[in-house]
């Protein structure tokens, strides 16, 4: 596994790999048990996802059709970076590209302050989202898939593997190091105007073969530090 030190700007960076999706979390069918509720709503949501982000969903009729598709939508902009973290729980190795102007000590300071608060942030999102399914079930009797729980199934399994994701990351994984040229690019792309910027970072990503990271750095470049 690969991960990349991708630079915002100043002290600014975030951690990203484009991972290939992974079938082992989506449960079939419904199961019994708070756990496996949460499992199948997550696989559920993850198909939905996929199929959206790869052009495959049909746009639904009315109100409540678009609605879904949008929450689809919402759902498959936040897969990739998500699947770093879940990723992350079974790999032993695990090699870090980063800019040339960082020494393989700041860059492992940076991982690990990453994936801490990571771990904090995504412990909280699984105790909200956790309860928030639980609760959702009072909709349950509207007709048709419960979205709603679906949607809380999402993000309480999406804490659940990240939070296991940056844990292994901080304990059980040995970081590798190789400095990453390309990443020279986005550095130099945080200070240029939208249009310029988004043209740098799509050359960057050509080069670096990761289709979905101008989508990433747009949104982590304008995120609140």
């Amino acid at each position: 596994m690969e991960v990349f030190i991708i630079p915002l700007g100043g002290t600014r960076y975030a951690l990203y790999s484009e991972a290939a999706p992974s079938v082992e979390e989506v449960a079939d069918a419904p199961a019994t048990g708070l756990l496996g509720r949460l499992r199948y709503g997550f696989g559920v949501m993850l198909r939905a996802a996929e199929a959206q982000d790869e052009g495959e969903a049909q746009a639904d009729p009315g109100w409540w059709g678009r609605q879904k598709q949008r929450l689809r939508r919402w759902v498959a902009q936040r897969v990739a970076e998500q699947r770093l973290l879940w990723r992350l729980r079974r790999e032993a190795i695990v090699t870090v590209a980063h800019p040339e102007d960082l020494g393989f000590d700041q860059v492992r300071a940076l991982v690990d302050r990453e994936l801490r608060r990571d771990c904090d942030r995504h412990r909280t999102g699984l105790m909200i989202f956790g309860v928030a399914f639980v609760l959702s079930g009072l909709v349950a009797v509207v007709p048709g898939p419960n979205m709603l729980a679906y949607y809380f199934a999402f993000r309480a399994v999406g804490h659940y593997l990240s939070m296991r994701g940056a844990l292994h990351g901080l304990r059980g994984v040995e970081w590798r190091g190789r400095t990453c040229p390309e990443l020279r690019g986005l550095r130099e792309a945080t200070g240029l105007g939208p249009d310029d910027r988004e043209a740098r970072v799509r050359d960057v990503a050509y080069q670096l073969h990761l289709p979905h990271l101008p989508r990433f750095f747009t949104r982590a470049v304008t995120r609140p530090a």
